[in-house]
């Protein structure tokens, strides 16, 4: 099975990598870090040297690297069995005082780099009638919070690209699923001051991922809700 993972050179997107390579599945990784990706193809390739790594940098948050990124796994020539959209970005603020242009990144990173990527890709999918599509929601997607501002309203909007997903692919036997992560303890939550107990691992999340990504062709994971167990933060 080959998994290619976007955001994969870190926290949940690297976690997925994990997860799926310990399972011997075959990686196609996307980053925009060349340092760290390289880094973390090698720490699985060393680890798993059975499986084929492949992996190369762009930033999925422009649009024409998010459709080039899709030509260059095409050109690979392998079958895309899941596609996990993880790439995402986080800027903190509230409506009435965040940086101006907050939305338009948060949506360039949380939105369109899914859309162009996924669709650049879906044509072989599609002819393939076969496919797994997993979208990094958030919980943030359908509960507001403060401080979650822009970031928050493209999440909302990548759960309605993910939906609006679902219902055009059943035809094509292609399954989507949306997962919803609370708090989960990544570098990104490492300086909050919370204590990492208080928060998810995230293994829980890929954990997930890789199990509805096993249910036979007949069933679908629609969507994937994880909170810590104390509730949100």
């Amino acid at each position: 099975m080959n998994v290619v993972i976007t955001g994969a050179s870190k926290g949940l997107g690297k976690s997925i990598a994990v997860k799926f390579a310990s399972a011997g599945h075959n990686l196609v990784l996307i980053s925009r870090n060349p340092r760290t990706l390289s880094d973390t193809a090698g720490e699985l390739q060393l680890a798993h040297p059975a499986i084929t790594i492949t992996y190369k940098t762009f930033d999925l948050s422009n649009k024409q690297e998010a459709e080039a990124a899709g030509k260059w796994i095409l050109s690979l020539e392998q079958p895309i069995d899941i596609l996990v959209n993880n790439a995402g970005q986080f800027i903190p603020g509230s409506v009435y005082n965040e940086p101006d242009g907050a939305l338009e990144e948060m949506l360039q990173h949380n939105l369109i780099s899914a859309y162009h990527l996924t669709r650049t890709v879906l044509p072989s999918m599609i002819n393939r009638k076969s496919g797994h599509i997993f979208n990094m929601c958030s919980i943030a997607s359908f509960q507001a919070y403060p401080n979650g501002g822009a970031y928050s309203i493209s999440k909302f909007a990548l759960a309605g690209f993910s939906r609006n997903l679902r219902e055009e692919m059943k035809p094509f036997g292609i399954k989507v699923t949306s997962v919803y992560p609370g708090a989960t303890y990544t570098d990104s939550w490492a300086s909050s001051g919370i204590e990492a107990d208080r928060l998810m691992e995230a293994a829980d999340v890929s954990d997930m991922i890789f199990a509805a990504s096993q249910l036979s062709l007949r069933a679908c994971v629609e969507d994937i809700i994880l909170r810590p167990q104390l509730g949100d933060i």
